[in-house]
């Protein structure tokens, strides 16, 4: 277990690291176009194109990756481009409430009326921009918002802990403000407390309840074929938890001394779930990069700049979670109580409940998602439904060609019946 002064060493020890390794990436960088650029004499040398691969994987195997943009600046309306801006309607201490505004023409203004869905994306490493995809999906039929999580270490010590019970709050804050109306969507890790904000806000019958609830790819019962991820919650005592994957905030960051559970741990953790696939796909882009197969050179480029950009979770939020959710288990055991209050999903009655599944998932295992419909005893059969998406991953759940067109139709229809 790490002692008093070793969590203090370890986040120091990466930030060195970082800035090492940072200098040799840009080197790397600079390098590689030297032997890749038409314009350099050792372009044209022989095995350039061998040497600029390699230098181009250390430069990206070394490189600081920044939280991404959504980058959607447009979108299509029936058969029209019309721009998309993108603001913050709602700026709390540890998330950003996003819209994504379309700009409609006199000539789309009844697309005004679109239904207005509020995503909640997973507070569990990486940004919302993980989302991206599922957001241009849904541009186009529905006014879409978008919860925008901060990066624990840029959060002042001043504005308190973080809790999973206040992030119910921040939950149920953002759907109270967009009103009775709104579809609320939940990827992974909030599908637990979106079901714990809906719930709360059915039993003190909240005239804001949203007209349905799409849950995909969640823990709401991680007893349920368990995976490696639930395996390590339950093979591990919540005391292991607090002492070896907490750490404080090193000074040069706004959340100095701020406790966290660092980005870099949980991005080593999902890279040690599949290493041989990370491995094999860094190898395959560096053979594409020698082959000039730039297509493929983009896409590895696009996913990993997502997927190696992360953030650091709050450290009262991520111990709260391991133990409600994958030790305890109170949501399916019915013992959690939020601020004083039981969290009761049989009161919820009149929200419709979608739940989604990859069948290959290897984060939220089968069932895990679909125990929703046990615990919503009251909603209405006809409210109620359920897709396993065959062949499809957790990532395929909520991006790529999958997604697009075989889950997202379902919840625009979804979503339009019980409008």
């Amino acid at each position: 277990a790490a002692g008093a002064g070793e969590d203090r060493v370890l986040y120091h020890l990466h930030e060195w690291q970082r800035k090492f390794l940072n200098p040799l990436s840009v080197w790397a960088h600079a390098t590689s176009a030297l032997f890749s650029s038409p314009y350099s004499p050792l372009s044209y040398t022989p095995f350039s194109r061998r040497l600029a691969a390699g230098y181009d994987l250390l430069h990206r195997l070394g490189k600081e990756y920044d939280k991404p943009v959504f980058g959607l600046g447009t979108t299509t309306v029936g058969t029209r481009e019309v721009a998309v801006i993108e603001e913050v309607v709602l700026d709390k201490p540890f998330c950003k409430l996003l819209h994504f505004k379309r700009m409609l023409p006199a000539g789309l203004a009844a697309h005004g009326k679109d239904p207005r869905v509020l995503i909640v994306a997973p507070l569990s490493g990486h940004h919302a921009t993980l989302l991206r995809d599922t957001v241009r999906a849904m541009l186009p039929d529905h006014d879409v918002y978008i919860s925008d999580w901060v990066d624990a270490r840029l959060v002042p010590l001043s504005h308190g802990p973080f809790h999973l019970d206040d992030y119910v709050a921040y939950v149920t804050e953002f759907i109270q403000l967009l009103g009775p109306d709104v579809h609320v969507i939940s990827v992974c890790q909030p599908t637990v407390p979106v079901l714990a904000a809906i719930s709360l806000m059915a039993t003190h019958a909240d005239p804001c309840l949203p007209r349905s609830m799409t849950m995909m790819g969640g823990p709401i019962d991680s007893r349920r074929n368990p995976t490696q991820v639930n395996a390590l919650a339950k093979r591990k005592d919540f005391a292991w938890f607090e002492n070896n994957v907490i750490f404080k905030v090193p000074s040069q960051y706004p959340g100095y001394l701020r406790s966290v559970y660092p980005g870099f741990l949980q991005h080593a953790g999902f890279v040690a779930m599949n290493p041989d696939r990370h491995m094999n796909s860094h190898w395959d882009y560096y053979l594409d990069l020698v082959k000039g197969d730039q297509d493929d050179v983009d896409a590895h480029r696009r996913f990993y700049d997502e997927y190696n950009a992360v953030l650091d979770l709050p450290a009262e939020y991520y111990l709260d979670t391991i133990r409600i959710v994958f030790q305890e288990h109170r949501l399916p055991n019915g013992t959690w109580v939020v601020k004083g209050t039981r969290v009761a999903p049989e009161d919820i009655r009149t929200v419709a409940l979608f739940t989604i599944e990859g069948e290959l998932d290897d984060i939220s295992g089968s069932g895990q998602t679909q125990a929703a419909h046990d615990l919503c005893v009251n909603v209405p059969p006809a409210k109620q439904k359920h897709l396993t998406a065959i062949g499809v991953g957790h990532y395929g759940i909520f991006s790529g060609r999958r997604w697009r067109e075989m889950i997202y139709p379902q919840i625009r229809e979804f979503i339009r019946v019980h409008a």
